[in-house]
This record gives C-alpha cells, sequence and structure tokens, in this order.
C-alpha cells in the first residue's frame, strides 16, 4: 500500500509531454523544464524524460535554438558512437519581469530562463491608482532592462493585493488598492508597456516564489501565510497553485477566527487581517506612538524590545495557531510558510510563540518538515512568483495565469 502511494505521488510530480500536435504549446514547457531539472541534455535523453518522441523533440529543440531559449553545450562523451549534442538554458536569452504592486511600494525583478536574478529594485509608491501605475510600471522595467544590460523580455508579471472582482468583501481589511474595483490592470499595464501582461494576486504569487526559489523547492504541498497589507494565503497542492474559479481562492485574511486566547487584547473575534498583517501592526504601532513605515523601522523597534511590538507578535500568534490547525485540517500540508511584507525577526519570534500548537491532522510521527516554516527568499517573493508568469504564458499558453490547473517549471 505505501509503495503504490509513493508511486502515485511520483507520478504527479513528473511533467510529460503529449504527442498530439495540438498539444505542442505543452511539450515546449515540457521540454524546456526538463531541461532545467538535469542542467543539459541531450534530445534522446530529453525524449525519455518528456516522454515524447525522438522527432517531436528534434523539432521543439530546434525552435526553442531559433528563439534563443536554448544554446548547445557541446557534446557529451560517454560509451561508442557519436556522442550526442548537449542543450541547456540560455542564460543570456529572453528575460521576464516580476513586479509585485503593494499598498505603499512597488518591488521589479528581472530574471533570465535559469532563474537567475539579473536586476531588482525596491521603489516606495505614494501614489496607487489606475492612473499612475501603468506608467511607473513602464519606467521601472525599463529601468531594470538597462541595469541588465538590455535583451528580450518576453513578458511582465504582476501581483496585486485581491480579492479580484469582488464587490461585498471590499470593506473586510485593506482588500484590493484603492481606485481598481472592477478595473482590469492587463489591457491597461500592457498598453503602457508594449509587453504581454500576466496577472495574479500577491499571496499565490508569492507561493509560487518560494516554490521555485524558496523553502518549498522540494515540498509538493504546503500553504503560505503572506503578510502583506492584508493577510494572503497561497496553496501548492501537488506542485501547482490552486487559484480557484477567479484567482481568489485562498482569501485567509477575509475569514473569521476565533484566537486561541480568547482574552487577548486584541479585540472581538472577526477578520483575522484586522489583526494579523503589516496594517494591523502599523496601526498597533502607532497607538503606542511609533511610525513603521519600513521593514528596516520594524526591526529597529524588534531589537530595541518594544514593549507593544512584542505584545502584538503573541497577541498574533494567538490568532493565528488556530488557522494554522484550520489550514492543516482542510489542506493536509507538508507544512505552512510565513513570508510576505515582515522582516525575518518577527516571523522568527512569531513561529515561537506558536507553540504549542493545536491538535490538527498534522500531529504525526516521522514528519520531514516542522509544521511551520520561515521562508527564503525574502521581500522579493512575490516580485519573482510574478516573474515566473509571463514565461507558463509565453512557452505554454494553456497552461497561463488563468484559473487552470498548472505544473510548476523548475527554475531553481
Amino acid at each position: 500500500m505505501t509503495s503504490n502511494r509513493r508511486q502515485v505521488a511520483q507520478s504527479k510530480r513528473l511533467a510529460i509531454g503529449s504527442n498530439p500536435g495540438r498539444n505542442r504549446a505543452h511539450n515546449r514547457r515540457v521540454v524546456l523544464e526538463a531541461i532545467r531539472l538535469h542542467g543539459h541534455l541531450g534530445r534522446t535523453e530529453i525524449a525519455r524524460h518528456a516522454q515524447l518522441t525522438a522527432q517531436a523533440v528534434a523539432n521543439i529543440v530546434d525552435e526553442l535554438l531559433d528563439e534563443g531559449m536554448l544554446i548547445e553545450t557541446g557534446r557529451l562523451r560517454a560509451g561508442r558512437g557519436q556522442p550526442p549534442i548537449q542543450f541547456a538554458i540560455n542564460p543570456d536569452g529572453p528575460m521576464t519581469a516580476g513586479v509585485e504592486i503593494a499598498a505603499d511600494h512597488m518591488v521589479g525583478v528581472l530574471l533570465d530562463l535559469s532563474g537567475r536574478v539579473r536586476a531588482q529594485a525596491h521603489i516606495p509608491l505614494q501614489n496607487t491608482s489606475p492612473a499612475v501605475i501603468p506608467g511607473r510600471v513602464a519606467h521601472e522595467v525599463a529601468a531594470l532592462a538597462e541595469l541588465a544590460g538590455g535583451g528580450r523580455i518576453l513578458g511582465i508579471g504582476v501581483v496585486m493585493p485581491g480579492p479580484f472582482e469582488v464587490e461585498a468583501m471590499s470593506s473586510v481589511g485593506p482588500g484590493m488598492l484603492p481606485g481598481w474595483q472592477g478595473v482590469d490592470p492587463v489591457p491597461m499595464i500592457g498598453l503602457a508597456t508594449g509587453y504581454p501582461v500576466s496577472l495574479d494576486n500577491d499571496a499565490t504569487a508569492a507561493a509560487v516564489g518560494e516554490r521555485l526559489y524558496g523553502a518549498g523547492r522540494r515540498i509538493d504541498n504546503f500553504c503560505y501565510l503572506y503578510f502583506g497589507a492584508g493577510l494572503g494565503l497561497g496553496i501548492i497542492q501537488d506542485g501547482r497553485p490552486l487559484r480557484g474559479t477567479f484567482g481568489n481562492a485562498g482569501e485567509i485574511g477575509h475569514v473569521a477566527i476565533t484566537p486561541r486566547n480568547r482574552t487577548a487584547l486584541y479585540g472581538p473575534d472577526g477578520a483575522i487581517e484586522n489583526f494579523v498583517s503589516v496594517v494591523a501592526l502599523r496601526a498597533r504601532m502607532a497607538t503606542a506612538g511609533h511610525r513603521i513605515d519600513t521593514v528596516e523601522a520594524i526591526e529597529a523597534l524588534y531589537q530595541a524590545r518594544e514593549p507593544a511590538l512584542l505584545d502584538w507578535i503573541v497577541e498574533a500568534a494567538d490568532h493565528l495557531a488556530p488557522a494554522i490547525a484550520m489550514l492543516e485540517n482542510i489542506f493536509d500540508p507538508e507544512t505552512v510558510i510565513f513570508g510576505g511584507g515582515l522582516p525575518d525577526c518577527i516571523l522568527e519570534a512569531m513561529i515561537s510563540a506558536l507553540d504549542p500548537l493545536p491538535v490538527s491532522i498534522a500531529v504525526r510521527p516521522g514528519r520531514t518538515h516542522p509544521r511551520v516554516l520561515i521562508g527564503q527568499t525574502g521581500q522579493l517573493t512575490a516580485a519573482l512568483g510574478a516573474a515566473a508568469l509571463p514565461l507558463l504564458d509565453a512557452v505554454s499558453p494553456h497552461l497561463s495565469t488563468a484559473p487552470a490547473p498548472m505544473h510548476l517549471p523548475s527554475l531553481a
């Protein structure tokens, strides 16, 4: 029984090709994924890993060479006969841009196809309205491209706070950025930049970023709690982001949670992001006479052992503990990962304050990961995930950012 489960789990993790011509776009992505995973491969090895015919692989490899996505790396000498030509991802080929638009800042990254960060920037924002953001994105992407020395950009991935296209919840917690209700960012940013644009919510993109580049690289099933203006949830299930019908899966910030310590100073039960989020922390610190507009300011208060901040960490953990048990019981993840707009020192202290967590189905012997982990990609997490979106669109349109199952490519 255990052996069968392992075989099923392994089959879910492997992306394989499909030989009918109508699936050519999918096959291109599978070929790229196989080469990324192994560094360099010959055509025969690509065909074996992707489970495609030799002719299909030959045609796709030729296309990807012509498009500058692959390069030849010479011949691998092994055994008798003509050594096979090896192919690798072109580190100087096309790039993708990722832009995270938050309530008071923008984070931008430029990645090559191997997943290397070619340029990055953190830009403060005073105005996040639709009248301003498209032009700012265009300006910053152009600046990133100049920093990277130029090169072809496949597209731009943009992430913003959600929920999308939901009016009834707009007054619960921070919600969407002001002015964006009923406005589609994709055509506006596409017109301003001249590039194809992919859109996702910040928590899902952050989970993708953590899966590709951080603590989730070797974890197929995890929940990612994203501490932004509000509190978001990204869900990776069998290596794929779970998006929901309209891209709003994981809006945990709008869920009412009964805190573990019902006598907490935080007030009555209610939407959890009203108590646990960057906005909630700023409001709490403001009552104590502190203004925290930057991550560095939060870190400084923590190093000074500011009592109001330490109290907030404990009370935030009281709200998060039952939420974590709920996620474990619903999704059965391997772990829950913390990340987003709070500094690592706060996240680490919050995780320590969770102990003891409520009993859930996650309490079992032989765990390979702690129930809660801190993410590894820091403030770039959402932007890194955003930069993966246009690659998926460009290489495999039917596996795009629309709410459909996707197998994440391993760009790390």
